[in-house]
C-alpha cells in the first residue's frame, strides 16, 4: 500500500470520529503527567523506542539528537514514522532535523506555510498519546517549565489520528472526542474553561495577547473568583497585563534569570487533586487561539490535577508580583 493510499485509508477509517467545536469537550481521563525541567523528555524517547507499529508526531520545532536517532531508530526496525513539522515561522531551523529523518526513511511532511503549526502531540501504535506545551528543542530543555500528559482514552487517540491525517492530507479537520481542544477556534473553549471557575483559577501561559482571554479572566475575578497569573516577564504584553491586574487578577511574573514559563496550562477550583485542570500548546493571542493548528486536553485525572496545581502554585509564590 502507498503512502498517500495509507494516509486516505486512515481517514476513511476515521471518519467516524465525531468532528464538533471545541466547546463541546468534556473532561478526559489520562493515564500520566511530567512536569518540566524536572522530568526531562527521556519518557518520550522511551515511548518512540517501544512503538511496533506506527509513530505520528506533530511537532513545531525539532532539534533533539536524542529524539531525531530516537525516530530514525523506529522507522530502521520497520515502524511506520510520520512526522508533520512546522514550515511558515520555523523552516530553517526544522531543517536540519528534516533531512536528517528524511535519509532515515522517516516520512516527513511540511505543514501548509499558510498556517503555523505549534501543536505538540505524538501518537505510539494507534494506541496512547502524548499532548504537551513544550517543543522539541533540546537545549531549552533545562531551563524551560513545560508540561505533558498521556491520554490512552480510544476515542481521543482515535481523534488525534483522524485530524494528524487530515492535516497530512491538505484536509485540516478538528476531530474532536472527550475533552480535546483544537485550534484554530479554541476561544470559546478555553474563554469556557475560565468561566467555569468558580473559587479559583490558576493559570500559566507564555503569552498574554487576546482581548477576549483579558475580558474572560476579568470577569473570573469580577464575580469572586482568586485568579492568579504567571507568566515570564516581557514588554510585549504590558498592555494586557495591565489590563487584568487593573480588573483584579492576581499577576506573578518571573525573571529572566527563573524558570521560564513556556507552560499552557490552567486549573479551575483545584483543591489537593480534585478540581479541572487545562495543558497544551494553545498560547493567550489571537493567533494561537483562532488561526494556529493546536491541541489541548481538559482533565480531571487527580494525579493531573494535584500536579498541575502544586506547580502553578509554587512558580507563583516564587515569582514576582505585577503592578
Amino acid at each position: 500500500m502507498t503512502l498517500r493510499r495509507f494516509v486516505l485509508t486512515a481517514l476513511i477509517t476515521c471518519a467516524s470520529v465525531a468532528v464538533s467545536t471545541p466547546a463541546q469537550a468534556a473532561p478526559s481521563p489520562l493515564a500520566g503527567v511530567w512536569v518540566e525541567p524536572s522530568a526531562g523528555y527521556g519518557f518520550l524517547d522511551a515511548a518512540v523506542r517501544s512503538a511496533t507499529h506506527s509513530v505520528a508526531l506533530s511537532m513545531y520545532e525539532i532539534i533533539d539528537p536524542t529524539m531525531e536517532q530516537s525516530l530514525a531508530a523506529a522507522a530502521a526496525r520497520g515502524v511506520a514514522v510520520r512526522v508533520l513539522i512546522d514550515t511558515k515561522y520555523e523552516s530553517s531551523r526544522n531543517a536540519p532535523a528534516v533531512s536528517f529523518l528524511s535519509t532515515h526513511h522517516v516520512h516527513v511532511y511540511w505543514a501548509p506555510s499558510s498556517q503555523i503549526f505549534h501543536a505538540k502531540y505524538l501518537v505510539i501504535d494507534g494506541v496512547r498519546a502524548y499532548i504537551g506545551t513544550g517543543n522539541f528543542v533540546a537545549y531549552d530543555y533545562p531551563s524551560t517549565r513545560d508540561f505533558w500528559v498521556e491520554d490512552t482514552t480510544s476515542s481521543d487517540v482515535g481523534a488525534m489520528l483522524a485530524t494528524f491525517n487530515s492535516d497530512v492530507a491538505g484536509a485540516s479537520i478538528n476531530a474532536t472526542s472527550n475533552g480535546l481542544v483544537w485550534s484554530p477556534g479554541s476561544e470559546p473553549a478555553i474563554s469556557g474553561f475560565i468561566a467555569s471557575a468558580k473559587h479559583t483559577l490558576l493559570v500559566e501561559n507564555e503569552e498574554m495577547y487576546s482581548y477576549d482571554i483579558d475580558d474572560a479572566l476579568v470577569a473570573a475575578a469580577q464575580r469572586g473568583v482568586n485568579v492568579t497569573v504567571v507568566m515570564t516577564y516581557s514588554s510585549k504584553y504590558v498592555k494586557d497585563l495591565g489590563i487584568i491586574t487593573a480588573g483584579g487578577v492576581h499577576v506573578r511574573l518571573m525573571s529572566s534569570g527563573q524558570t521560564y514559563i513556556h507552560a499552557k496550562a490552567m486549573c479551575a477550583d483545584c483543591v489537593g487533586s480534585s478540581g479541572t485542570a487545562f495543558v497544551g500548546s494553545i498560547n493567550f493571542s489571537t493567533s494561537s487561539l483562532t488561526y494556529n493548528r493546536e491541541l489541548g486536553v481538559v482533565t480531571t485525572t487527580p494525579a493531573v490535577v494535584a500536579t498541575v496545581r502544586s506547580t502553578i502554585s509554587a512558580d507563583a509564590a516564587a515569582a514576582s508580583a505585577y503592578h
